[in-house]
This record gives C-alpha cells, structure tokens and sequence, in this order.
C-alpha cells in the first residue's frame, strides 16, 4: 500500500531531545535539523508541512536570537508551514513574540509529549484543510461548483447532481433550510445551463404581499388596476428564454398557485387585465425550507403543482452535516470581508477553527458569514478568535488526542471517500486522484469496509 505521511523537521541542537521527539512523533515522516542553514536546507529538499523548532541554535544555543531569525526564514521559505516553537519554562514572552512572528503555537520545557502530540495533530489538521481549501479555490474544475465550497461527500454529491441536471430542462425543487445556498446553486443551475446567456430572474414569493405577488409574476395591462397607468412586464415574462427561480414557492397563496400550475401545464400567460395568451419558454427552478409533504397534508400546497415543480428534488444538507466545509467557508468569507473593508486578512486561531467545527449553526452559512463578517472588522492583530466570532472556545480537556494510527486512518477513509465522490464512482479516476494503482484503491476499500464501486 502507498501511503504518504505527513512531513515534519525538528530544529533542535540537543541529539538526544532529537531521538526522543523522533521516536514519540513516529507518525510523521520526520527530518532533524541543528542549525539555521540545516533547517533551510531540510526546508528546500523536502518541504515539511509543520515545523517544530527550539529557540537555542548554534552559535547562541543559550540565546533566543538565531532562534528568531530561523522562524523568520522559515515563514518567508513556506508561508504554509506551521511552526511550533519550543521555548523555556520562564519563555512565555519569547513565545508571544514567536506567534507574532507568524508561528502557529508554542510549547514549554520540560515536554509533555502527550500535550505535545496533541498540538502538532492540530497543527496537522489545520494546514491539511488550508491545503484543502487553496486547491478547491485553484481547481474548481475539479469537483465543486463556481462559489460553491464543497469538500464534504454530501455537498460534493449535491454539486454533481447539480452538474448534471444543468445542461438539462428539467424543473429542480431546491430543499433546504434557510441559509443553506439555495440561490447560489439556482444559480450556479442557470450558469452551467444552455440558458445561460439568457437572464436569471429570481423572486421570493414569501417577501411579496399576496395582493403584489401576482402582478410580479404575471404583469398587467394599463388600467387593470387602481395606479396600473402603464402596461407592466411580469417576471415570468421577464425571463422568458432564461430561468425563473421562484424562492420560498412554499409560502405561495393557494390561489396563486393554481394559476401558476396552469402556465407550467400550458406554458402561456395573461397578464392581469389583459386578453392575449402569451408564450413563455423559460425553466423553472423552486426553493423551499417548508416540508412540502406536510403542507400537502394540511392543504396549503397544491399536490399537483408539488408533482410539477419536483420533477427532479435537490436536499441540500445544512452546514452542521457538511463535515470540514464550515472551516473551508469561513476562511474564504473571512478574506472576502477584509477585501471589502479595506483590512489585512487575519488567521483563525486553533481554538477559532475548533468552534467553528463545533458549533451547529443554526442559520447556516448565512449566519457563519455574518459572524465572520463581524469578526473581520472587529478583530485585532494577525488572529482571529472564538470572542471574536461571539463563539464559546471549546474547552481543552474536550479535544482528546486520538491515537496516531486511528488518525491515519480516518484521514485515509476520508480522502478515498472523497475521491469517489468527485469522480462519480469511477474507479479509474478515483485511484489517479489519490495517486494510488486501481489494485491498491480495492484495499483500501476492503480496509475501510467500503464496497467497490462499478466504473
């Protein structure tokens, strides 16, 4: 089996302290280094993904000095790397001024190596999901959809059915809660679509009084109404040759929605006050956070156009079931936010991305993008906290260290699964993107208990 371990260079002078973090980190593919040049060295040939690096180096091993300036090398030579420095008892200020510098944390002399294994699994964790989210940024191409971030199995099958659904005519019902990207998918629909040159209108058909929704979608004819003084196009109208996303079609009247299963039957419209019959060629697609079945049931929905308006229903999971995708959202929202206010774009701090992965969200990525939001102009110096977020940290003692070689192989069940999904099932493409032979790919299966997929 080709397996390819996490690369991570010891800066430390001491040899034996070198034998001991070696043999206690054995999950990592490890390379030492005693001095400034060694670790620039090590960092050139093999680009280590985090750094754990002591203070004292020759020619000052019992300065902090050359100590600084090899973290600065390091930044500047792989501005990725995660760099945990190992400092004194007394060092704490030493270790504020490392973290200034750019280093991801600190951890004091004499070592706890369990607390310490505990960190550079984290640090691990964190570089691997910015890794993550540079390349779902550079490679869009590849599996997720423009401004959709999807690096989770249910969203990346969501994006494929979105995929192959757009060059189609079919009508898509969008299920979700509020604030799961509804629009943005209606639209990433329309965008990949033959219909795209075409515009995309959208209405929310639960922001528009009863009394006005009607003559939105349909227009009306000068003189239909009291202060109709001109002929008024309809947003069906409007959009005909395009895509009219009707959001929120749950909370339409029921009367309405009589008239607007009759266009979707005929195709043809009225405008209010008028005679004529006019033609419409345009794609629906709808979006409702409402239970459909159930508002069927208590007769506030029209069965007949549910059947019309789901010939093919997309369930978008909220952001709470889409795994890492929360972390991967806030950072781009993040780097948005500062853009637009004109500010240097900040990190998350370690107990930041811990609560953003432990909290619920209850509304969403809307709600995520409004605390980041929030927190881009709030947030002082180079880091991103939990306060920052108006999120609780998640305690210390809450985050158990997990055995190395059960860490292994989550992350090796995660990224076979992950390859699987943006390949459609194709067992060929899935053991290329994975870098594996197609022999190889069917253990790892049989390792995570999955079973083979038919290309």
């Amino acid at each position: 089996m080709s397996s390819k371990r996490t690369r991570l260079l010891i800066v430390e002078d001491d040899p034996g302290l070198q034998r001991q973090l070696k043999w206690a980190l054995d999950g990592f593919e490890v390379d030492c280094a005693a001095t400034r040049e060694e670790a620039v060295a090590a960092l050139r040939r093999h680009a280590p993904s985090i750094v754990l690096q002591d203070l004292g180096l020759p020619p000052d091993p019992d300065g902090v000095e050359e100590g600084f300036a090899t973290i600065e090398e390091v930044l500047k030579l792989a501005p990725a790397a995660k760099v945990i420095v190992v400092t004194g008892r007394e060092g704490r200020e030493h270790a504020l001024r490392a973290i200034a510098l750019g280093a991801y944390d600190f951890c004091q002399k004499p070592l706890d190596i369990e607390f310490l294994s505990l960190i550079v699994e984290r640090a691990q964790r964190i570089h691997e999901l910015e890794a993550e989210n540079r390349q779902l940024q550079e490679k869009r191409a590849s599996g997720a959809l423009e401004g959709v971030i999807a690096a989770s199995e249910p969203m990346l099958k969501v994006c494929r059915m979105i995929q192959k659904l757009a060059p189609t005519q079919a009508t898509v019902l969008l299920l979700g809660e509020s604030g799961t990207g509804k629009e943005r998918l209606a639209r990433a629909l329309h965008s990949l679509s033959a219909r795209a040159a075409k515009p995309l209108i959208a209405i929310n058909c639960a922001a528009i009084p009863e009394t006005l929704l009607e003559s939105e979608l349909f227009g009306y004819e000068r003189g239909a109404f009291t202060g109709a003084v001109k002929q008024t196009i309809g947003k069906i109208e409007t959009a005909d040759g395009g895509t009219l996303f009707l959001d929120e079609i749950g909370d339409m009247p029921l009367a309405l929605q009589a008239k607007l299963l009759r266009f979707l039957q005929e195709r043809l419209i009225e405008r209010i006050g008028g005679r004529e019959l006019i033609a419409v060629d345009v794609r629906i697609i709808a979006a409702t956070n409402r239970d459909l079945q159930a508002a069927i049931a208590e007769k506030s929905f029209r069965e007949d156009l549910y059947y019309r308006v789901s010939e093919v229903a997309v369930a978008i999971p909220p952001l709470r079931e889409r795994g890492s995708d929360s972390v991967l959202i806030a950072q781009l929202l993040l780097s948005q936010a500062c853009r637009r206010h004109g500010r240097p774009v900040p990190k998350f701090t370690p107990e930041a991305t811990a609560a953003i992965e432990r909290y619920p969200w209850p509304g969403n990525v809307r709600e995520l993008e409004n605390r980041v939001n929030t927190a881009a102009i709030m947030s002082e110096g180079k880091y991103v906290t939990p306060e920052d977020l108006s999120l609780a940290s998640v305690p210390e003692g809450e985050v158990p260290p997990l055995p190395l070689r059960e860490v292994r192989q989550r992350a090796e069940a995660q990224a076979v699964r992950r390859a699987l999904a943006i390949s459609g099932g194709n067992m060929s493409r899935a053991a290329e993107l994975l870098g594996v032979t197609r022999p190889t790919l069917y253990d790892l299966l049989e390792r995570i208990g999955a079973a083979p997929t038919a290309d």
